[in-house]
């Protein structure tokens, strides 16, 4: 059902990826910079307040490619008449992105 979908996908969107990857870049770079914080002990809501930032650009990569396996995957299983697995699984992941 669902996991047969995962085992034959993978990410696809090509003219994404590089953007992605950069905002990955960028996100790592926030970690390291909020753990520098924490080992400097700054104030804790400066901390807080860019473990936020943080959160908001990984929501953002989360949410970029979504829209892609929405556009792509789901799209494709549908026109393959796959598409109650497919969606499905993305009712899944919504439901744990909504319930955080």
């Amino acid at each position: 059902m669902a996991n047969s979908l995962r085992q034959t996908r993978t990410y696809r969107c090509h003219d994404e990826k590089e953007l992605l990857l950069s905002r990955m870049r960028k996100i790592e770079g926030q970690a390291r910079g909020i753990a520098r914080m924490i080992e400097d002990n700054r104030y804790c809501v400066d901390i807080v307040q860019q473990l936020n930032a943080l959160s908001s650009a990984a929501d953002e990569v989360a949410l970029r490619i979504l829209e892609d396996h929405i556009k792509g995957c789901v799209t494709d299983a549908i026109r393959e008449e796959r598409g109650d697995d497919a969606v499905e699984e993305l009712l899944g992941v919504i439901r744990k992105a909504i319930h955080r």
